[in-house]
C-alpha cells in the first residue's frame, strides 16, 4: 500500500491536471456512472470539531480502474490559529474488485487542490469570459488554492482579498505565482469585504462564518460566485436573498439541500422553491443542463464537496506518483 504525505500530494495533483479530472468525475456521476451516499457527519456536542465520513464507488471507465474510495476528515474551526489547515484526515484508495488498500493520502492536501480545481471548472464554465478582477473572502487554505487556481482559467487584471486579520490577506497574496501573472496582476488586501467585492467579476467566499459575509447589493451584474467554505447547516456565507437572486448550480442537490445553510435558509423562507438549484455542475459540463444565459445573470456555485472527487483527485495522485517515484510503500 502507497503513503502519500501532504507534500508528494500536492507534487503528484497539479491544479490544472485536477481541474480535467475533476469535470470528468462530475460529468460521469452526471451520468449515473458513480456512486456515492450523502457524507456522515459524527458531531460530539464537547468536541472543537467534526468527523466527516465520505465513501464512494466508481467502475472501470476512461482508462480508470474501478475503486471504492473513503474520506475520513475532521473539521477543527480553532487549527488555524495553531498553523494548521482546519482539515485533517485521510484518504483511502481501495482496489475496486479486490476491496484491497492500495494508498492513504493525506486528506488536507487533497481537499485543498480538488475543492479549488472544482471551482476553477465552475468558474471556466460560468463566468463571464470577459471577467477581470477576482474578489476572494477568506485567508486560509482555500482562499490560497482557489487564488492559484482560478489564475488559470481566466485573465484576471486585478485580485483583492479580504480577512479580518490583515496578515492573513496579505500571507494569500504572497503566494500568488508571479511569473505566471506575467507581472501585471494588481493585487490588495482589502479593508472590508465590500471593498473586496465592489466591480468584482468573480467572487469566492472561504470561510467557516456561521454569520453571512457577502451581500446581494454589493454585486455588480454578471457576477460569478463560488461558496465553498459553510459547509454545515449551521453554517453561512450568504444572504437567503443572493441564493435567491442567482443562478445556483450545486455540485449535488441532495448535499445542498441538507448541508448548505444558506441555501436551506433561502427554502425555509419561502424565498425560492426546492428546485431553484438549475443544474449540478456535472449535468452542465455533460451537456444534460444549460450553464449561464446571458451576462448580466448573477451565477452561484455552491461547493459542498463531494466523495466522488477525493476518489477521482486519489486515483490520479496514485498514478502520478507512481510515475515520479513519490510515496512510501508499506505493508499491512
Amino acid at each position: 500500500m502507497l503513503v502519500l504525505s501532504h507534500d508528494e500530494v500536492i507534487a503528484a495533483l497539479p491544479p490544472e491536471e485536477c481541474a480535467t479530472v475533476m469535470a470528468e468525475a462530475l460529468a460521469a456521476r452526471a451520468r449515473g456512472e458513480t456512486y456515492m451516499p450523502l457524507r456522515s457527519v459524527t458531531n460530539p456536542p464537547d468536541a472543537p470539531g467534526i468527523l466527516g465520513l465520505m465513501p464512494a464507488w466508481r467502475g472501470e471507465a476512461s482508462g480508470w480502474p474501478s475503486a471504492f474510495s473513503l474520506k475520513a476528515i475532521c473539521v477543527i474551526p480553532t487549527n488555524p490559529a495553531r498553523g494548521l489547515d482546519a482539515h485533517q484526515g485521510v484518504v483511502v484508495l481501495f482496489a475496486g474488485d479486490t476491496g484491497i488498500p492500495l494508498a492513504i493520502l493525506d486528506a488536507s492536501a487533497v481537499t485543498a487542490i480538488r475543492t479549488a480545481a472544482v471551482s476553477a471548472v465552475a468558474t471556466d464554465l460560468l463566468a463571464r469570459e470577459d471577467a477581470r478582477v477576482l474578489a476572494i473572502l477568506g485567508g486560509g487554505v482555500q482562499a490560497r488554492s482557489h487564488l492559484d487556481a482560478l489564475l488559470r482559467v481566466r485573465e484576471f487584471e486585478e485580485v483583492r482579498v479580504y480577512a479580518p486579520t490583515h496578515d492573513h490577506a496579505r500571507a494569500v497574496l504572497d503566494s500568488i505565482e508571479r511569473t505566471r501573472a506575467g507581472g501585471t496582476l494588481v493585487a490588495s488586501a482589502a479593508a472590508t469585504a465590500r471593498h473586496a467585492v465592489a466591480g468584482a467579476d468573480v467572487v469566492v467566499t472561504a470561510t467557516n462564518s456561521r454569520a453571512p459575509v457577502l451581500e446581494l447589493e454589493w454585486l455588480g451584474a454578471g457576477t460569478h460566485i463560488n461558496a465553498v467554505g459553510a459547509s454545515t447547516p449551521a453554517s453561512r456565507e450568504l444572504t437567503p436573498a443572493t441564493v435567491a437572486a442567482c443562478a445556483v448550480f450545486a455540485d449535488s442537490r441532495e448535499s445542498i439541500r441538507n448541508e448548505a445553510g444558506d441555501y436551506i435558509e433561502a427554502v425555509e423562507l419561502g424565498l425560492i422553491g426546492e428546485d431553484h438549484v438549475r443544474a449540478e455542475l456535472g449535468e452542465a459540463l455533460a451537456g444534460l443542463a444549460p450553464g449561464r444565459r446571458d451576462d448580466r445573470e448573477l451565477t452561484l456555485f455552491r461547493s459542498l464537496g463531494l466523495a466522488v472527487e477525493d476518489l477521482a483527485a486519489a486515483q490520479y495522485a496514485v498514478r502520478e506518483a507512481a510515475r515520479l517515484g513519490l510515496g512510501t510503500e508499506v505493508h499491512l
